[in-house]
C-alpha cells in the first residue's frame, strides 16, 4: 500500500473539480439519467470528471489515473459510510496500480488502437472498491479485467468519457462480487490466455520508490494532452504571425499525432484532438478554458485548414512542439504548464477548482474525518441514491 503523498490529495482535488464542471456536459447527463442504481451512479461519476479532458494524465503511460479509480473510491467509500480520508487511501492504491501496468504498457497499447484510461481503468478502479470493502485485490483486478475494453476511435465523442465511466463500474463490480464471495483465477492478468496476451499489455506492479504520483500532470488546458506543447507554442509567436497568413508547421512527437489525429472537424468534442484547430484558437484568442470549447468557431476552423499543417518527429520528447515557417524555427515548447517539469502553482490549482466548482469543494479535503458522502454531494449533488 503506497503512502500517501500530497500529490494524490492534489489529484484527487483536481478529478473532484473536474467532475463538478462535467456534470452537465451532455455525456455526464446521459449516464446519469440511464439508472439511478449503484453502478450506474459510477458510471456517472467517471463519466462526469472525464468529459471536459481537463483531469490529471500520467504521461509515461498516456493515461488519466484519477479518471476510473477517483469515482471507484469515492463512491465505494460514500455508499459503505467511510470518511474522506479513507477514500483516499484506496484512491492513492488504485492509482499507483494502475500506473505501474500503464507504463510497462506503453506505447504497445496506444499503437494497437486500445484507449489505455479504459482498458486500464479497471485495474485502478477495482484496487481502490477492494480495499474499501475487505475484497482480495488480486482477485478483484483479475475478474475486472475480464470486461477491460476501451478504443481511441471513441476520441472526439461523447463515447470517451463514457468507456472511461464503465471502466471505473467494472472495477467496482468486480470488488463487489469478490466481497460477496466469487472466485476467479488471480492468474489472468499473466495466463497464456489472459489478458497481457489478449491485450498486447505488459503487467507490472508499483515500485514504492518510485511513485507514479510524482509524474502526473495537473492540466492547465481542458483538451488533449498531447496538443498542449503546440498550443503554448502557438500562443508565443509573435504577434504579426499570428495574425498573418503564413503557412505553419506545427512539428511533434508522433504519440502526439496519434492522440490528436484530427485535421478538420465537424464538432467541439472533436476540437479537442485537433492540433490545427487548436493551434489556430491560441493564435487568435490565446490558450485555451472550458468556454473555448462550447461550440467550434467557424474563423478558426477555416484558419487551422489555411494555414496549419502537422507533422511529426520521433527525436522530439513526447510533450515538445515546434512552430516552423518556410524552415525556419519560430517557437519551441519542451515542458508545457502543468506538467512536472512546469506544475501549476498553488494559486492556479486554486483557480482552476474554483472556475470549475464554484466555492463548493473550497475545504473539502481539508478534514480526513469527513464522510466521503458529504465530499461527493458537494461535487455531484445529482449523485446519492
Amino acid at each position: 500500500m503506497p503512502d500517501l503523498d500530497p500529490r494524490h490529495e492534489t489529484g484527487f482535488l483536481d478529478w473532484l473539480a473536474c467532475a463538478a464542471g462535467g456534470a452537465r456536459e451532455p455525456a455526464a447527463r446521459a449516464a446519469r439519467a440511464a439508472g439511478d442504481g449503484r453502478l450506474e451512479r459510477v458510471v456517472a461519476a467517471g463519466t462526469a470528471g472525464h468529459v471536459l479532458d481537463f483531469d490529471d494524465t500520467y504521461e509515461p503511460g498516456l493515461v488519466h489515473l484519477s479518471a476510473p479509480v477517483a469515482p471507484a473510491a469515492l463512491v465505494t467509500a460514500a455508499e459503505t459510510g467511510a470518511s474522506v480520508g479513507e477514500a483516499l487511501g484506496a484512491y492513492a492504491e488504485g492509482f499507483e496500480a494502475m500506473a505501474a501496468v500503464a507504463r510497462a504498457s506503453h506505447p504497445a497499447l496506444y499503437d494497437r488502437g486500445w484507449h489505455p484510461t479504459a482498458v486500464l481503468g479497471p485495474v485502478g478502479s477495482a484496487t481502490a472498491a477492494a480495499r474499501l470493502l475487505g475484497a482480495d485485490p488480486e482477485r478483484a483486478v483479475a475478474l475486472a479485467l475480464l470486461r477491460a475494453g476501451g478504443l481511441r476511435a471513441a476520441f472526439g465523442s461523447d463515447g470517451k468519457a463514457l468507456q472511461v465511466g464503465m471502466a471505473a463500474a467494472a472495477g467496482v463490480e468486480a470488488a463487489r462480487l469478490v466481497a460477496a464471495g466469487a472466485d476467479v483465477l488471480a492468474t489472468i492478468p499473466t495466463a497464456a490466455a489472459g489478458f497481457e496476451a489478449a491485450a498486447g499489455a505488459t503487467w507490472a506492479h508499483p515500485d514504492p520508490g518510485d511513485p507514479a504520483v510524482q509524474r502526473n500532470w495537473i492540466k492547465a488546458y481542458p483538451c488533449c494532452l498531447q496538443t498542449h506543447g503546440a498550443l503554448e507554442a502557438a500562443a508565443a509567436l509573435p504577434a504579426a504571425v499570428r495574425a498573418g497568413a503564413e503557412a505553419l508547421a506545427v512539428v511533434v512527437h508522433p504519440i502526439s499525432r496519434q492522440a490528436a489525429p484530427l485535421d478538420d472537424v465537424a464538432t467541439r468534442l472533436q476540437a479537442k484532438f485537433s492540433i490545427p484547430y487548436i493551434v489556430a484558437w491560441a493564435m487568435r484568442h490565446g490558450p485555451p478554458g472550458v468556454g473555448a470549447f462550447a461550440s467550434l468557431d467557424p474563423e478558426v476552423r477555416a484558419q487551422a485548414a489555411a494555414r496549419v499543417r502537422v507533422e511529426t518527429d520521433p527525436a522530439l520528447g513526447t510533450a515538445e512542439a515546434v512552430i516552423r515557417s518556410g524552415g525556419e524555427e519560430l517557437t519551441r515548447v519542451t515542458a508545457p504548464l502543468g506538467s512536472p517539469a512546469r506544475p501549476l502553482d498553488a494559486a492556479a490549482l486554486a483557480a482552476k477548482v474554483r472556475g470549475l466548482a464554484g466555492d463548493r469543494l473550497d475545504g473539502a479535503l481539508d478534514d480526513p474525518g469527513v464522510a466521503a458522502a458529504e465530499v461527493l454531494a458537494a461535487a455531484l449533488p445529482d449523485s446519492g441514491p
